[in-house]
């Protein structure tokens, strides 16, 4: 008896460490917090999420410091804008060259599932590669990109990545039919800056002037819009903006008559779904109309959707297997 119990606890022993590490969660890295936002609101507590790039600093001009190169090479997946940030270039050297080893995702991962640049309607129609995240159909690409990394990464609970991603699917295209819905797409926008435009074009309105055009154009003065912008439904500028360029799109806004909105394009700590909410909000009242109310209880519908098709499948289940029998 003393044997079998010392052979029990040997036996327990080897199995303990391989348990430890199959709960440890995947590290996802991300280059900015809104994109982070996406993989948390979308994952949840199944993954560690961290972004390198602080909350205020200009997102061009930052550089990798030596510590966050070392959290890369331990980070399981590293998920992009889609490279086109100083930072994602970097990372897209370290990959190649073999210094980082996770599952590393750029703009053609993200267009095979769907993602999409929309042209700068005021600026020779370029590709607009700023706040492509605002787009909840770039923003549910990003997410399943990472959730097929994830699988890869981590196939042994591919199952629950899979089950996050479905959620996060069907709150984002929740709120997507509710307030496109609210919106007549003849609408138009004089925006503050080209990341504006992805929180306005899903919903049918259209960008066709910014104040400042691109990063390395200089603002457009008030009165040279003023004409643009009397014929615009609404002015539209980002709170956490420069404080020049927020005044100025308020001055555009009060000479020229048009209602204003004013949208979040970064942000930290919140999920990307209640902030798609509340920018939607913003632009539709700003337009005259009522938005849905829909409050947290998203999430919670979801999951009862999800309760009671759990049920009922168990219920078919056991009716057809009683029927089998018979």
């Amino acid at each position: 008896m003393r044997r079998l119990l010392i052979i029990m606890i040997l036996i327990a022993s080897m199995i303990a460490p391989f348990a430890g590490a199959a709960s440890e969660k995947p590290l996802v890295v991300t280059s900015i917090a809104p994109i982070a936002s996406i993989v948390q609101d979308a994952f949840g507590d199944s993954v560690e999420v961290v972004y390198l790039i602080p909350p205020g600093a200009d997102p061009h001009e930052y550089q990798l410091t030596a510590s966050q190169i070392e959290l890369l090479r331990k980070a399981d997946v590293i998920v992009t804008t889609g490279g086109h940030l100083p930072v994602e270039k970097k990372i897209a050297e370290l990959k190649e060259e073999g210094t980082i080893t996770g599952e590393a995702l750029f703009l053609e991962d993200y267009k095979r599932e769907g993602f999409r640049y929309l042209p700068e309607h005021w600026y020779n129609d370029k590709d607009n590669p700023h706040g492509v995240w605002l787009d909840p159909t770039n923003a549910l690409a990003i997410a399943k990109a990472t959730e097929k990394a994830l699988e890869k990464a981590d196939p042994v609970n591919a199952e629950e990545y899979l089950a996050g991603y479905r959620d996060f699917e069907v709150r984002v295209r929740t709120i997507v039919e509710a307030y496109h819905a609210l919106v007549d797409e003849n609408h138009t926008a004089v925006i503050q800056m080209p990341p504006d435009q992805y929180a306005l074009e899903w919903l049918g309105i259209k960008a066709i002037a910014s104040i400042k055009p691109e990063e390395e154009v200089p603002a457009m003065g008030v009165d040279e819009l003023l004409p643009t912008a009397a014929k615009a439904d609404v002015v539209v500028y980002a709170v956490d903006s420069p404080d020049q360029l927020k005044d100025a799109a308020k001055e555009l806004s009060a000479k020229s008559g048009k209602p204003s909105a004013k949208i979040r394009v970064f942000w930290k700590d919140e999920p990307y779904t209640e902030v798609l909410r509340e920018n939607s909000a913003e632009i539709i009242r700003a337009l005259g109309g009522k938005a849905p109310e829909e409050g947290p209880a998203t999430r919670v519908n979801v999951n009862r959707y999800v309760a009671v098709s759990l049920v009922v499948g168990i219920v078919l289940g056991t009716a057809l297997g009683v029927v089998l029998k018979k």
